[in-house]
């Protein structure tokens, strides 16, 4: 009888973990670098044996998601998300990094950090963490519902200048065939490290996927991932 018991709860618990087997993470939508840190979690998550799915939604609409626990997760972010979302849980070491760049159709100048575009009309896409942060106080600031719709501003002339990660932006006006228009000014504003949230009900996982980025970060692996993906979105027609 026991031995009937014991099967049966065996059999549970692992129908419980074939359950669980599967994460689905929050994912901005067309931001080229949001696939790079999605495909660089995809390898992270395979060595625990676990699947991922990606929601590809608006930036604020994927932080309404994850924080309500509707989804599991999201992909990537700047390392203070969790002062606003105390639900979200950082997972570290950072997977990814961004350098927000200043892109222009008319304008000449050295970039030098955030202060340097303050007295320009800004444009930046709603729910982008870095872009809201770095221009917080600014007096023209528009926020656009992603970056393609914020380039075609910039096109149109609503604004002076645009703020998104180098790589997303360099392959968004690629795919839109403005870059004999719109161009990055140097140098970029900064480099952001970005870290994997996890909501706090995988409180859990969270030990579990840092180890395994750590253990990838320290044998170059996470790195040449990155650069291989790069490379791969890069070279897209």
């Amino acid at each position: 009888m026991w031995r009937i018991i014991v099967v049966c709860l065996s059999l549970f618990t692992a129908g419980s973990c074939q359950a669980q087997s599967v994460i689905r993470l929050a994912r901005i939508a067309n931001i080229p670098d949001q696939y790079v840190g999605g495909e660089i979690l995809r390898a992270v998550y395979a060595k625990l044996n676990i699947k991922l799915e990606f929601v590809d939604v608006p930036g604020k609409r994927a932080l309404a998601l994850s924080s309500g626990g509707e989804v599991d997760g999201e992909i990537q972010r700047i390392g203070t998300l969790s002062r606003e979302y105390p639900t979200l849980l950082q997972v570290t070491p950072s997977i990814n990094y961004i350098e927000p760049a200043v892109f222009t159709t008319k304008l000449h100048f050295d970039v030098n950090g955030w202060n340097s575009i303050r007295d320009y009309r800004i444009g930046i896409v709603r729910g982008v963490g870095s872009s809201e942060a770095g221009t917080r106080g600014m007096d023209r600031v528009t926020a656009a519902t992603d970056i393609e719709n914020m380039i075609q501003m910039l096109d149109a002339d609503r604004f002076d200048v645009m703020v998104t990660d180098l790589f997303s932006g360099l392959v968004e006006v690629r795919k839109l065939n403005l870059q004999a228009r719109i161009y990055p000014l140097s140098p970029p504003l900064e480099r952001i490290r970005i870290f994997h949230y996890l909501h706090e009900s995988h409180r859990d996982l969270v030990p579990k996927v840092g180890q395994v980025i750590a253990q990838m970060e320290a044998s170059g692996e996470l790195a040449g991932l990155r650069e291989a993906l790069v490379k791969q979105v890069l070279s897209m027609p």
